[in-house]
């Protein structure tokens, strides 16, 4: 049997914050606000996961308002979701995701969040696609105002 799933994520910059996007930390003069680091990417991937093996999403296994989560690595929330799906029979064969902004450019750390991620999920870098694209100025992305992110996966029961 094999799966598929979505996921999207959208997070607004902010001051003072650190930009993570993959798990790695991309130099930029803004961060993303969020309850955790706020990781598009990863989030997005971890939705994906979830949706696919019918688990919920994100909000359901990390509550936006609980403390203690609040600043939470999203990488352990990559790691979190790998387990769910070893324990639920499943295997990852690949994800294709997504960064939606203007700035950063995407294209030298796309690599770096792929490995990053692999490890976090115990696959290989090559199972998982990075991409940036812009919206052409147009949206809140266009302006600056923030960053999204898309992810799809396939899975297979194991």
């Amino acid at each position: 049997m094999i799966r598929v799933g979505q996921g999207f994520d959208v997070h607004p910059f902010c001051e003072n914050k650190v930009l993570y996007l993959g798990g790695v930390k991309i130099p930029h003069s803004l961060g993303l606000s969020g309850h955790s680091d706020g990781d598009v990417l990863i989030h997005a991937v971890a939705d994906s996961l979830l949706g696919a093996i019918a688990k919920h999403d994100i909000g359901h296994h990390f509550p936006p308002g609980d403390p203690e989560t609040y600043g939470i690595d999203s990488k352990k929330i990559l790691h979190y979701t790998h387990v769910l799906l070893q324990e639920s029979g499943w295997l990852i064969c690949n994800i294709d995701c997504i960064v939606i902004c203007e700035k950063p450019k995407i294209a030298p750390f796309r690599e770096a969040m792929a490995a990053t991620m692999a490890e976090c999920l115990e696959i290989g870098a090559d199972q998982i696609q990075v991409k940036g694209t812009t919206t052409e100025r147009l949206g809140f992305t266009g302006r600056e105002e923030g960053i999204a992110a898309m992810a799809t996966c396939l899975v297979m029961k194991s």
